[in-house]
């Protein structure tokens, strides 16, 4: 797992292992792993089933249950996965379980409440689709409100930042607004694209906020007229939220 996502999830694993260390209980998942699809997709549909014969959950689950996380009716959005991944929704939490469907990079899902604390990470019980399965909360967070962060960017930067391609572009955008305290993970989680307008959309997850796990940027760029280039049209910036799992738009608690 990048280091961002590790240090984050591994101080949310210590918490809530002092809250049911008395539950005991043990676990070989491996540390924080990672558990986007070891096959890259382009694929943009919201998920899918991988499997013709539905794998069963074992009869005990892993793990501890945990009250951090969704609890029922939340929604979950997937973050920090690549544009080309996905990630894998498994019949039971840990990365030795089958894999019953996917979501795709910026897919949501509905949680079930139900959240599994194992000795390194913590799995969130979702339904896709009428799918019902298990995923990594390392890339779950929650929707929050999206604002328009152009101005304060630009005054930021001290100027209109400009680029010779889009993804370059987005890029210095990403850098900006990462943790200058924790080595933030920034990855675009959709392709960039050229119309009338360039577009690219990177998550920085990682900050320095314990209610704020990252930010989702949607990067316009205006093609320069030498026909060269982007500068800076418009960002708006989207909270992923650490806490709180409510209907996508609200702010993050």
């Amino acid at each position: 797992m990048p280091a961002a996502r590790a240090r984050r999830f591994g101080a949310i694993v210590l918490v809530a292992a002092v809250a049911f260390a008395a539950c005991g209980g043990e676990d070989d998942d491996e540390a924080g792993s990672d558990d986007p699809s070891s096959t890259s997709s382009s694929s943009t549909t919201s998920n899918s089933s991988s499997s013709s014969t539905e794998p069963t959950a074992p009869a005990v689950l892993p793990g501890e249950p945990t009250d951090f996380g969704p609890q029922a009716a939340g929604i979950v959005a997937v973050v920090g996965v690549a544009f080309d991944d996905e990630l894998n929704v498994r019949s039971a939490p840990g990365v030795s379980n089958a894999v019953v469907a996917t979501l795709a990079p910026i897919a949501t899902a509905d949680a079930t409440g139900n959240n599994r604390l194992l000795d390194t990470s913590i799995w969130y019980e979702i339904d896709t689709d009428g799918t019902t399965g298990w995923a990594n909360s390392a890339f779950l967070l929650g929707l929050g409100s999206t604002d328009d962060i152009t101005s304060r960017l630009i005054s930021q930067l001290g100027s209109r930042p400009r680029a010779e391609t889009t993804l370059d572009l987005g890029r210095i955008v990403a850098d900006s607004q990462a943790s200058t305290d924790l080595e933030s993970d920034i990855i675009v989680v959709v392709a960039p694209t050229v119309a009338d307008l360039g577009e690219v959309t990177y998550d920085v997850i990682g900050l320095a906020d314990d209610s704020v796990g990252g930010v989702r940027l949607h990067v316009f760029g205006q093609p320069e007229s030498s026909g060269e280039g982007f500068s800076l049209k418009s960002v708006e910036a989207t909270s992923l939220c650490s806490r709180s799992f409510g209907a996508p738009g609200s702010p993050c608690a």
